[in-house]
């Protein structure tokens, strides 16, 4: 963890900063700099046009001592709240106050945060777990959000457009990991059943939605987990009813985020769902498996379409996290494969290099994506680093050791009929959210742009 800082960006820091790509400015501003403080902040259809988004000193820190790290130790991140001890500062670490007076020292207009902390949280997963069990929905409340809102709300603060990225991976954690699916936990199922998540993600929609600077964008997860028809329409059930619970209604909800953490690319340029090999259609190839979708801004435009449908605004926006999707370097396609063979025509032509589309831990080969900037596509209100770039996934700890293992963190997993599955992830990764400079390196390496 890095050391307490007064929330300061570092000196060799600031003169790149001006020029960052943070400064997220796309066509005529409407007006020339915040609003008064004693003016109501203006709402705005898409936060990001026009913001300079603050920049993170606890990631600059990290970032910028890796070699070449300077390239990109200017962009702006989110602040992940993952805990309650995150709000006050744990550790010798920035607090969530400690974040906004920083912003506004930066002269910023923008804050991302990462409200991570349901109870139960990742259900799915058995490492890392969240400090809330399945009973403690209340303190969620009242230690969590509660507080979280009561800083936020401070006047100080009330020039400052604040993103709020809420719960990633939950929502979606309870279509796939429930059931009579594969991945099927019982902590997912008693959390669908109990109405943990919608509860209190309805809850933290309806307390941030009362601030008129409070930009809140659910997570739809990624086309490689939900993007299947039987996976899409059931999200699209949930995250309406999470919307209409607990005193929150849609308009809290001001869009939508994809790919949070995850590694999914944002168009495969090299081949289509549709393309034919010798009479079998790519969709049925193995890396594909029936999925409609092979990349990830057209799964989150169509899922923006059936949650607009479904009753959520039709300006809502979308926006992609990008921190880790490049998968630039060596083993980037120039083209398409030239094989007749349906699998080798979609591994050699596939831009997403992992060994298997449902990895995301740590993965091997990933490099950093396309840069923060607003309104890079028609349908997409910015591309955004959610998950700051070097800090780990998690680690997989033993599995014989009587503690919390996650075997997509163990590169050397072997599952339990013996035979081997290649989880991609690469050895040595530290607990979740710690920096891991091998990782932060290597997505140096493999930008896509390249720096």
């Amino acid at each position: 963890m890095t050391v307490p800082r007064r929330g300061r960006v570092p000196a060799r820091v600031r003169p790149f900063l001006s020029a960052a790509v943070s400064v997220l400015v796309v066509g005529v501003l409407a007006a020339a700099g915040p609003a008064n403080a004693t003016d109501p902040p203006h709402r705005l259809a898409n936060p990001y046009v026009g913001a300079q988004v603050y920049v993170n000193p606890e990631w600059v820190d990290r970032a910028v001592v890796e070699p070449g790290g300077d390239a990109v130790a200017g962009e702006p991140t989110a602040v992940w709240l993952d805990r309650i001890a995150r709000i006050e500062g744990a550790d010798g670490t920035m607090g969530l106050r400690a974040h906004l007076d920083a912003a506004v020292e930066q002269r910023a207009d923008l804050v991302q945060l990462t409200l991570y902390n349901l109870p139960a949280r990742d259900c799915g997963r058995r490492a890392p777990q969240g400090e809330l069990s399945i009973g403690d929905l209340a303190r969620y409340r009242a230690e969590f959000i509660d507080p979280i809102v009561e800083i936020l709300a401070a006047p100080q603060y009330a020039d400052l457009r604040i993103v709020a990225f809420v719960e990633p991976n939950s929502l979606p954690d309870l279509v796939v990991n429930t059931g009579n699916r594969y991945a099927a936990t019982p902590a997912c199922d008693e959390a669908l059943a109990r109405g943990t998540y919608q509860h209190g993600i309805g809850y933290a929609l309806a307390r941030l939605g009362a601030l008129s600077n409070v930009y809140s964008y659910l997570d739809i997860s990624h086309h490689a987990e939900v993007g299947w028809p039987e996976d899409s329409g059931p999200l699209t059930a949930l995250l309406s009813q999470a919307a209409t619970t607990a005193g929150s209604t849609v308009a809290d909800v001001h869009g939508f985020v994809a790919n949070t953490a995850n590694y999914s690319v944002l168009h495969e340029e090299y081949f289509r769902v549709d393309d034919v090999i010798n009479g079998q259609p790519v969709y049925q190839s193995k890396w594909v498996d029936w999925n409609p979708f092979i990349d990830e801004v057209p799964y989150a435009r169509h899922l923006r379409g059936l949650l607009t449908q479904a009753g959520f605004s039709p300006d809502a926006g979308v926006v992609v996290d990008t921190s880790r999707n490049g998968w630039g370097g060596p083993n980037r396609p120039a083209g398409p494969a030239s094989s007749g063979n349906l699998n080798s025509y979609v591994d050699g032509s596939r831009i997403d290099r992992r060994a298997a589309i449902g990895n995301w831990c740590n993965q091997r080969g990933a490099g950093l994506g396309q840069r923060p900037v607003a309104e890079p596509e028609l349908g997409i209100d910015a591309y955004v680093w959610v998950k700051p770039p070097g800090e780990s996934d998690g680690t997989s700890g033993s599995p014989n050791a009587g503690q919390p293992y996650e075997p997509m963190c163990d590169p050397y997993y072997l599952p339990p009929r013996g035979s081997t599955y290649d989880t991609g992830a690469m050895p040595g990764a530290p607990p979740l959210g710690e920096w891991f400079p091998a990782h932060f390196r290597q997505l140096l390496a493999n930008a896509w742009p390249p720096l």
